[in-house]
């Protein structure tokens, strides 16, 4: 057991802890590595720097409440942006410079929106077909994943109008102001968001983008009631692809040869192998570890801002890193 780990920690918030700890304490090929994890940590503390926000303010409604609805459908396509082999990766280009991943997400919403396509419409998203939404993320090369996509912004307008009387706000409020609350409905609510896996008999859980879509929501809305989330202390790290791979990188996750071997050549991790849940769930205690450690020198960080940093870190890494670990999925 990782002497920075502290079981009891796991009892608040949404399960994501409680869950990932048995993986953690019994992975044979992800370890969490004390001694790197404190060199982070003082390296984090010499270099604190200015981290960018998730979720900065997007301009794309005069109404906030139908804006959290394109937030929505943001984090509905938040996944997935690495190619196949030989193929390019997806980009567009916006206001002369070329973007990738989420930030190319997030001007491919405002771009529909401002060309008359109605995506916080519940009938709007119902009704898109593959082709139009080609059309919304049309750059260089081709988003992975279209079907997943279009049928992910299908299934949010289907339940919107079905649970929630074509409202998102609906489920605003019933939230009551939690961001536990609110992550959990959402995972109930929409299966594109619910994110969870079995590990040898036991369910895990890591809804990384219901998490998001919560800090998005906080960090755009926060001046709206509803999304002044009093809990958000409580939400995990999100576990993705790029931060084990810095974490890596800093010797603070260590893998075994299989895995790095694995890794080396590019194959792809099936969602749900125990490899692939070991580098989630280390990746999520390793934050947690590093989240504990950074308070008692002061710096009394949530875990969505010291994985944040750890993203800003990457920065300055090498680009000759051992390659992330790939998985199709549309849950990160």
């Amino acid at each position: 057991m990782n002497k920075l780990l502290k079981p009891e920690d796991a009892e608040q918030g949404l399960g994501v802890l409680q869950s990932t700890l048995p993986v953690v304490e019994s992975a044979r090929h992800v370890w969490i590595d004390n001694r790197a994890l404190a060199d982070l940590r003082e390296d984090m503390i010499r270099n604190e720097g200015v981290v960018e926000e998730l979720g900065s303010r997007f301009p794309w409604c005069n109404d906030d409440l139908k804006m959290a609805t394109a937030i929505l459908v943001l984090n509905a396509w938040n996944f997935c942006f690495w190619p196949d082999r030989g193929r390019d990766v997806w980009s567009i280009e916006h206001q002369g410079k070329e973007y990738k991943g989420y930030k190319a997400l997030a001007f491919c919403v405002e771009r529909a929106l401002a060309e008359g396509l109605d995506l916080t419409d519940p009938k709007c998203l119902k009704k898109l077909t593959q082709k139009k939404l080609k059309t919304v993320f049309r750059g260089k090369g081709e988003i992975p994943m279209l079907a997943e996509r279009t049928e992910n912004a299908r299934e949010i307008g289907e339940i919107l109008m079905r649970d929630w009387e074509g409202d998102f706000v609906n489920l605003l409020k019933a939230a009551e102001g939690s961001a536990v609350s609110f992550v959990e409905l959402i995972v109930a609510a929409f299966p594109s968001f619910d994110d969870v896996g079995i590990y040898y008999g036991r369910e895990v859980k890591f809804y990384k983008k219901a998490q998001i879509l919560a800090a998005d929501l906080m960090r755009s809305l926060s001046h709206q009631p509803l999304l002044n989330f009093h809990d958000a202390h409580q939400l995990s790290a999100f576990a993705d692809y790029k931060v084990p791979q810095i974490l890596e990188a800093r010797g603070v996750l260590r893998y075994s040869p299989q895995l790095q071997a694995l890794l080396s050549e590019r194959e792809c991790l099936p969602k749900g192998d125990p490899l692939e849940m070991e580098i989630r769930a280390c990746m999520v205690w390793a934050v947690e570890a590093l989240r504990e450690a950074l308070a008692e020198r002061g710096k009394d960080w949530s875990a969505l801002e010291v994985g944040a940093r750890i993203w800003e870190l990457g920065r300055t890494l090498a680009q000759d890193l051992r390659p992330y670990h790939r998985t199709r999925t549309i849950f990160y």
